[in-house]
């Protein structure tokens, strides 16, 4: 069954991380795990602390690319009749100025207690969602 906007949303806003997708200037798809905080029609990331290779991540030289995004959770469990996924698509754009990522931020700190702890440092990717889908078999 296919969910509404405000289910979908619902939805992807309950889990604790989600798949964020991005392309590069070819065309290809790149997919990461990440944490992230939805405000209204507003969803927000940002580069944390956890060790990476590099602070050139491979999501923000694509979102420079072609800001197109979306974003993926979903929910599976052996009883098949409670499988359920949302999608947000929308436009990004990284945010680096310390004012603007300021309520980001917080809103991350707020949802996860490791980020009281220790706040990403950003920059924050400020996603604009377009469009919320999203299916469940029951």
């Amino acid at each position: 069954m296919r969910l509404t906007e405000e289910t979908a949303r619902s939805r992807l806003a309950s889990v604790p991380v989600v798949r964020l997708a991005t392309t590069d200037g070819e065309g290809r798809p790149h997919l990461v795990v990440t944490t992230f905080a939805v405000d209204g029609d507003r969803l927000y990331t940002a580069v944390d602390a956890k060790p990476k290779s590099t602070r050139d991540l491979k999501r923000l030289r694509n979102i420079r690319a072609d800001p197109r995004v979306a974003v993926l959770a979903d929910h599976y469990e052996d009883d098949w009749s409670r499988l359920w996924w949302a999608r947000a698509d929308g436009t990004a754009e990284i945010v680096e100025d310390p004012g603007a990522m300021a309520r980001p931020i917080a809103l991350l700190r707020e949802r996860y207690g490791q980020y009281r702890e220790t706040p990403p440092e950003g920059p924050v990717v400020a996603i604009t969602v377009e469009r919320w889908t999203g299916w469940a078999a029951g």
